[in-house]
């Protein structure tokens, strides 16, 4: 595992992440852990745009959603 040192953390945000960590029983290692791992798991909107540009296109034929919409309604 990597070390990430941040320095010039304003001293309310690092009260405010200490109490978030008390109230939920972690360490402020571990809360602010857990906080970029769920960061770095998300996907911006540019990277799901880029996901969705290279899917293949979906064919579409009308016909086809008029029949499966009629199928659903019986």
């Amino acid at each position: 595992m990597s070390i990430i040192q941040i320095r010039d953390v304003p001293e309310e945000t690092e009260r405010t992440l200490k109490m978030r960590a008390e109230r939920e029983g972690k360490s402020l290692t571990a809360y602010v852990r857990e906080l970029l791992n769920e960061e770095a798991a998300t996907p911006t909107p540019d990277e799901v745009m880029t996901r969705i540009a290279a899917d293949e296109p979906v064919p579409y034929d009308p016909d086809f959603v008029r029949e499966t919409l009629r199928e659903g309604r019986r």
